[in-house]
């Protein structure tokens, strides 16, 4: 990985997240709650349907970053908010989430990204950043 600069942006990530995306996350994370899987269990908790976990989509925001930096060891911090939660229908479609990102600040050999984690228009993680050891 060469030096970055600030104002550098990483290529634009995009993946889609099916109902067997979340069976899967569930399996390998042992995260089974209903919410994940049960339209019944969701909508009685008030939410508008399945949702993703918020740690997948956390994840699938740092693929971005790993493949930047060309080396997953190289992230050694990461921070997010969940804002708002990713309606996974069911359907072969399933949701969209694109990830956008851009380097604000260099100190040392540490480069801080700033990430922009969209499912369509809506913007589902708030105060999203890497920081990334480039040397």
């Amino acid at each position: 990985m060469t030096a970055p600069s600030v104002g550098d942006e990483l290529p634009i990530f995009s993946t889609r997240v099916t109902r067997e995306t979340l069976v899967r996350y569930a399996g390998a994370s042992g995260d089974f709650n209903p919410i994940h899987y049960s339209p019944y269990q969701a909508e009685r908790l008030g939410l508008p349907g399945v949702i993703a976990h918020g740690m997948l989509t956390m994840a699938i925001a740092l693929r971005a970053v790993t493949a930047w930096a060309e080396d997953p060891s190289r992230v050694i911090g990461c921070f997010t908010r969940f804002t708002k939660p990713v309606l996974v229908p069911d359907d072969d479609d399933g949701a969209e989430l694109t990830v956008a990102g851009k380097v604000t600040k260099i100190t040392d050999d540490v480069a801080t990204v700033q990430l922009d984690v969209r499912c369509g228009e809506e913007k589902v993680l708030g105060m999203a950043t890497a920081e990334v050891r480039f040397s």
